[in-house]
This record gives structure tokens, sequence and C-alpha cells, in this order.
């Protein structure tokens, strides 16, 4: 996530690409459309054919700052309290590369917390636990939960309720922290609307699946947005995976259940 989100800049550029989207159409029926059945990943969502990444009490298999990380209630925690990040700090899954995978995690996190997932990403050499990739954004106010966000990258690449096509063109630039060599397809649903499916500090579900240049990420069982990456220039198909604390005020964000299943 960028720093405080760049809120001005993504309030204008949000209203454009609901303008070419479509994202003011109706909802009840679209998010309906969306919800998560088996038949995505050939299996039940998260079931018995998914491996656990955490075990619940230690951090074994994963590696990051434990000034800001820890487990606290049977929950990968990350915290700032009084020592401020200076740069977003990540929690790294040692556990090898992600390509074609689908995730399945619950998350909770307070009302100022700033957080995501990161997914086929790269790490820093000059910067210690930073990423570099796909985010499957998250925040305690809701405002980009579900949306794709490329951290250190093409910085906003589908808000939610959006499909959007990222075009294979050596030209695109971030405009107002929004990527703009991109297509916007039907719209998933209203970005309101999909917001109010999403529960303010309390636990939520959230789910990514990756395959090939497909991107998705659900909350709750909803798609709340969805990339195909034609980029070549830019765009990934394997890298690591980690969960994030951001810079900014005082935060907690935890994660559970964190279960995975290569495609």
């Amino acid at each position: 996530m960028l720093t405080k989100k760049g809120q001005l800049f993504i309030a204008c550029g949000f209203l454009l690409a609901a303008a070419v989207a479509g994202c003011n159409s109706g909802t009840t029926d679209e998010q309906k459309s969306a919800t998560v059945d088996s038949s995505d990943n050939g299996g039940a969502v998260g079931g018995a054919d998914y491996t656990q990444l955490f075990d619940g009490k230690t951090l074994t298999g994963w590696e990051g700052d434990t000034t800001y990380w820890h487990v606290e209630d049977g929950a990968i925690t990350g915290e700032i309290k009084d020592k401020p990040l200076k740069t977003n700090s990540f929690l790294i899954w040692r556990g090898g590369e992600t390509k074609d995978f689908d995730l399945v995690a619950d998350f909770k996190i307070t009302e100022g917390g700033n957080s995501g997932i990161n997914y086929r990403s790269e790490q820093l050499a000059d910067i210690p636990f930073a990423l570099k990739g796909y985010q499957a954004d998250i925040d305690g106010k809701n405002v980009y939960t579900g949306q794709n966000y490329e951290e250190r990258g093409r910085t906003i690449i589908a808000f939610r309720g959006q499909n959007v096509t990222l075009l294979a063109t050596d030209t695109g630039r971030s405009v107002g922290n929004v990527w703009n060599a991109a297509k916007q397809g039907p719209a998933l649903g209203n970005a309101d609307s999909l917001k109010s499916l999403i529960k303010a500090n309390d636990w939520n579900e959230i789910r990514i699946v990756a395959k090939g240049n497909s991107l998705k990420h659900y909350i709750n069982g909803v798609l709340m947005s969805e990339i195909t990456d034609e980029d070549t220039v830019h765009s990934k198909s394997s890298g690591l995976l980690g969960v994030q604390v951001h810079v900014g005020p005082p935060m907690k964000v935890q994660y559970k259940n964190i279960r995975y299943k290569a495609l």
C-alpha cells in the first residue's frame, strides 16, 4: 500500500475509474453471481486438500522483524506500538515461492490499521523485509479492502468492484496512484455495496486465487476485484508470499487459519 494511500489522488482516480467501469450499477444480483462456489478450484474452499501455513503457536516457517510481528491468541499478529516504522515491513513465508495457487485466511484489523497480503513478490535487497509485487489490500476502515495494489510497482491496478485487463504496453504509468494502461470490463458490483459485506473490527475471510495471468480477490466469499494481467513488462508469474504492517499510526492486524493449495 502507498503511504496513507495517497487519499486525495485516489479519490479522484476512483471517481474516474468508477465512471469507466460502471461501478454505480445495481449490485444485489452481481454480488450473488460473484459468490464463491467449489467449482472455482475443483473442491471445497479451504478444505482438507489445503495446507496450513501457520501452526497457530509460533512463527516457524515465517521470517520478519519481531519488533512488529508475534503470535497472539492463536494468530499471526502485526502490531505497531511505540516504535514507528520507517518503511512497510513484511512477515515473509519461507516455504517456497507462490505460482498458481488458492489461498484462504481469516484476518482482523483495527480501525486505523493498514495491511495486505503480498504474493508473487520479490524481496528487496536494500530494505529489511520489504516486498515488491501484487497485494490483496486490507485496511481497517475498509476503504481499500479487496482491491489489488502492486506494492512498489504499478500502484492501484484494480479497485474493489472492478474487473480489469492490464494492457501489454511499455508506456503505462501511474497517474494519481492508479495504473493507466488498463481496460475496464463489466463491473463486479458497486464498491460501497461490496464494502457493506466486510465486517469492521471483526474477523473476515480473504481468498486469493492466482492462476496464470488471472488474479481474483474475494472477501467473505464474494469476488471483490479481478485482474487479467497481459502486461508482459511488469507482470509476475511466481514469487514470495508475505503479510504486511504499514507505516503510520499504532495499529494491529491478525491472520489465522492460513490455508494454501497449489493449482
